[in-house]
C-alpha cells in the first residue's frame, strides 16, 4: 500500500445556504398549511365511522355500507352524461369522404 494520506482536522464549514432574507417568501418563520384532511373518515350521508371498509363514490364523496348506492345517498354525479360521453369516445362517426363527380 501507498503512504497514509494526510487529512488536516479542521471544524466543519458552514452550509452553503442562502440567507433567510433572500429566501422570499418561502421562509423558514412562514410554515405552509397544513391539508385539511381529517384522520377520522366518516360516511358523508350519516357520519358513522367508516374506516377501511368505506366506499368512495364518482361524486367524491365517502359512503358507509348503507349509502355507497347512488340512488340511496342522493348522489350529485350526472351518470346519462358520463355514459353519453363515453360512448362517443368508443365510437367515433365515421363519415365518408364525398365523390368528386366528372
Amino acid at each position: 500500500m501507498g503512504p497514509p494520506i494526510h487529512r488536516p482536522e479542521t471544524a466543519p464549514t458552514a452550509s452553503k445556504r442562502p440567507a433567510p432574507s433572500s429566501l422570499g417568501a418561502n421562509s423558514e418563520d412562514e410554515a405552509p398549511p397544513p391539508p385539511q384532511t381529517s384522520s377520522v373518515s366518516r360516511c358523508s350521508s350519516c357520519k358513522r365511522k367508516v374506516g377501511l371498509t368505506g366506499f368512495r363514490c364518482r361524486c367524491g364523496d365517502l359512503f358507509c355500507g348503507r349509502h355507497r348506492y347512488s340512488d340511496v345517498h342522493e348522489c350529485s354525479f350526472d351518470y346519462k352524461a358520463a355514459g353519453r360521453e363515453e360512448i362517443l369516445k368508443a365510437n367515433p362517426v365515421v363519415r365518408a369522404s364525398k365523390i368528386i363527380k366528372i
